[in-house]
């Protein structure tokens, strides 16, 4: 099925109405291809997990143009829905659209900034949902800073492989309604190296690798649940004088992503 490509802006909506939650008070209107794809999926049923895999950077040209690097991910993917980030294409900008639903002047981070969010956002609505949630991200981080101070977990580790080791144990606990990982590490490498070195290539291809291996672990021990699982940068990146890599420019490369769902449903 051909997905048309919407605002990053609609992606908060689908996932509370996957969730069945009231979406924060900014949010634009739902995507309509995951929420159609999720009531489907799941026969009507409401997710009660949500796991949402959040790594940096990779670009919709990148996803492309190196499938054979992404097939762990896609192999594990029923819907894969093209987006258009938000202006300008840098991550605390993105990733704060992503949770709340609101445009940069409305969620207030118009800049590489990260403050605090102060409006409304998935995780306070997953709290007034009565649902528990946790973040899993690196020091220093958007994700670190931009939804602090909400009755929730937050788990802040040094490295990507401390981060996924955490989210893995996470899962295993099965405690959590909305569990959160964000992965660096294909951002960082991009960054100097070139968005198709070598060095960043092997990142993109550690992802998707990690990706399936919370796929694996989320089949086997949350099996009794009705899950939603996302595969879900932020923004692209395109290359530079120098042979490096960058982003936060009004272009396709920096703007044009996609994510990439699955649902599970619960074994009877």
């Amino acid at each position: 099925m051909e997905v048309k490509r919407t605002s990053l802006d609609t992606l908060c909506a689908a996932l509370c109405h996957a969730c069945g939650i009231e979406p924060p008070k900014q949010a634009h209107p739902a995507n309509e291809a995951l929420t159609a794809y999720v009531d489907q999926a799941l026969d009507g049923k409401k997710a009660d997990r949500l796991f949402m895999y959040n790594p940096d950077a990779i670009a919709q040209w990148v996803f492309e143009k190196y499938p054979q690097l992404m097939k762990e991910a896609t192999a594990r993917t029923e819907l894969a829905v093209p987006f258009e980030t938000v202006m300008p294409s840098v991550t605390p900008v993105c990733f704060g659209t992503m949770y709340t639903g609101a445009q940069p002047e409305v969620h207030g981070i118009k800049a590489y900034v990260k403050p605090v969010i102060r409006i409304d956002t998935i995780f306070d609505a997953m709290l007034r949902a009565g649902k528990k949630c946790a973040i899993v991200s690196t020091t220093g981080d958007s994700l670190s800073f931009i939804y602090l101070e909400r009755d929730m977990d937050y788990f802040i580790l040094d490295t990507v492989e401390e981060i996924n080791a955490k989210a893995a144990q996470l899962i295993l606990e099965d405690k959590y309604d909305f569990i959160l990982v964000y992965n660096a590490n294909y951002d960082a490498v991009m960054h100097k190296f070139g968005p198709e070195s070598l060095e960043a290539l092997s990142e993109l291809r550690a992802n998707s690798e990690a990706y399936a291996m919370f796929d694996a672990l989320i089949r086997e021990h949350w099996s009794k649940h009705n899950v939603l699982m996302g595969f879900a940068m932020d923004h692209g990146c395109h290359e530079i004088d120098g042979g490096c890599g960058s982003h936060g420019l009004d272009m396709p490369e920096d703007l044009n992503i996609v994510h990439l769902y699955k649902a599970y449903k619960a074994e009877e």
